[in-house]
């Protein structure tokens, strides 16, 4: 195998496939480098104890928090990353997310770029991620080009009820954007049987639209594009003034290996593309490649996020894909206000709940799990420099969080309790989502314009290496409420079109359709 390449791409999650997707027609030579494997489609992917107790998709790694306490993250070191685990909720941010915002405990600072900028690679992203949705329904969606790319998602009876009952109390419910291979008009031909196991669980029939079969499956049709599973990066080489990237180091199959690129994108996951940067310390860069505003692994960011089981002990819900719903009408609230997104997560089984709660009694398990509606809570945290990833002596991971925003996170729950009081839901308890939840990681590598403020310029570029990009979560100079991941992949789109514009390439060759 050769070990010359013009660019080479570390991870393959919602940046790395996305932006392999849009370099794969230019004819470059592309490594990408993946740390895990593909995922092994078997029944232990429907299977809650497995997925949710035992977590087999989730790292054996032990992270430290700020207090030296170990934890295990949620974090999916798979060919698709952590979308092969996630629920396929695929929102564009707010326009207003790209301004700065005021909250009673700090600022979300304004973007370096606007939403006008990002929006065609939206559009393109939510049709290369299946995403299905409805405009005109949210009262906070952003101007698009065009109509979604696929129609909304039925409702299923019990929802149909509830959405309606909304509406009747003045909430602006809306169908919530999903990225499935679900094709109503075309049920037969439909991969998406709509099942209850989407939301947290791989898909065992290949129908969600995570990163590896929206995207990397079609850059790896191209015979220019390599793909080394097992293939973990443990350093970035530079040259001897350390201005430009020459080679990424790489423990594969417990023997090191050593690739040569041109171009080198990080897109590793907010946090791995941090430690990666941190361990890539040279002579030259000591605390860091890339770091030398000392922001490396600083201001990271995951969401406050919670879980509702509300439960209508009169009324049984049947639903089986339940994740059809949101509300906004919350979403950017004054001092004081309930803030945030709330949406319906996948519906709450028995086996579900059993995983959690293992010695909880089955009758009462069951019984919540045939009366429950089951409900997500995102509010906006707040970028803190002293937030952030480390590397301890020995080389483990440091993750120092102390939340922000919490106080409107609160009320929002407090508050949706209310509203579902009055549509029938007595019983509604809740969960936060602790440390370990790093699904939303965004922060660590923020973009600006100065290079002594940020550690990416414009193009997703670092300030200090002129050939190194980081193209995932990291680049978030906020973290909005709605999940980064379509975020994520229209900018990969949107640096692909610039690094295209680098290398001299036409334009013709913009997005390779699928």
């Amino acid at each position: 195998m050769s070990d010359r390449y013009d660019i080479i791409i570390i991870g393959t999650g919602a940046g790395g496939s996305t932006i392999a997707h849009s370099l794969a027609p230019t004819g470059k030579k592309i490594l990408i480098l993946e740390r895990g494997e593909f995922l092994v489609r078997s029944k232990d992917n429907w299977d809650p104890e497995k997925v949710f107790r035992q977590e087999i998709y989730h790292t054996q790694e032990k992270w430290l928090t700020q207090d030296g306490d170990e934890f295990r993250p949620g974090q999916a070191y798979l060919v698709g990353g952590n979308t092969k685990v996630f629920g396929a909720a695929l929102l564009r941010l707010r326009k207003k997310d790209f301004e700065k915002i005021v909250y009673e405990d700090g600022i979300s600072p304004a973007w370096p770029i606007t939403y006008e900028e990002l929006e065609p690679h939206y559009q393109e992203a939510e049709r290369l991620y299946f995403v299905h949705g409805q405009r005109g329904e949210d009262p906070t969606e952003p101007p698009a080009s065009e109509p979604y790319p696929y129609p909304k998602l039925s409702q299923e009876p019990r929802m149909l009820e509830v959405y309606n009952q909304l509406r009747g109390l003045g909430i602006k419910a809306f169908h919530l954007p999903i990225g499935v291979q679900r094709f109503e008009d075309n049920i037969a031909g439909s991969p998406c049987i709509r099942c209850n196991t989407c939301d947290g669980f791989p898909c065992l029939v290949n129908a969600k639209g995570d990163a590896e079969r929206a995207c990397l499956i079609h850059a790896l049709a191209h015979s220019n594009v390599t793909l080394l599973t097992d293939a973990k990066a443990e350093k970035v080489d530079t040259n001897d003034s350390g201005t430009r990237a020459t080679a990424v180091q790489v423990t594969r199959q417990g023997r090191t290996e050593r690739y040569e690129a041109q171009t080198i994108i990080l897109s590793c996951g907010a946090i791995n593309s941090a430690v990666l940067l941190l361990k890539s310390a040279n002579a030259k860069q000591p605390n860091g490649l890339a770091n030398s505003s000392g922001l490396v692994g600083r201001n990271y960011m995951r969401h406050n996020n919670s879980a509702m089981l509300a439960i209508d002990p009169f009324k049984k819900n049947p639903t089986i894909f339940q994740k059809t719903m949101a509300v906004n009408d919350y979403y950017f609230g004054g001092s004081r206000d309930p803030i945030g997104h709330i949406s319906l997560i996948g519906k709450a089984t028995e086996g579900i709940l059993k995983a959690e709660k293992p010695f909880a009694p089955r009758f009462i398990l069951k019984f919540m799990a045939e009366h429950s509606m089951d409900w997500w809570f995102t509010t906006e945290d707040l970028p803190r420099k002293e937030n952030g990833v480390f590397l301890t002596p020995d080389g483990r991971i440091r993750l120092n969080l102390t939340p922000t925003n919490i106080a409107p996170h609160q009320r929002l729950i407090r508050h949706w309790k209310k509203v579902l009081w009055k549509v029938g839901f007595r019983v509604m308890l809740t969960q936060s989502m602790p440390i370990n939840a790093v699904a939303h990681q965004v922060g660590t590598c923020v973009m600006g314009k100065n290079a002594a403020t940020s550690v990416l310029d414009t193009s997703n570029r670092t300030h200090d290496v002129e050939n190194l990009y980081v193209v995932d979560g990291s680049f978030f100079p906020s973290a909005s409420a709605v999940n980064p991941a379509l975020t994520i992949a229209a900018n990969a789109l949107r640096v692909g079109e610039y690094l295209k514009q680098e290398m001299g390439l036409k334009k013709e060759a913009v997005y390779a359709k699928n």
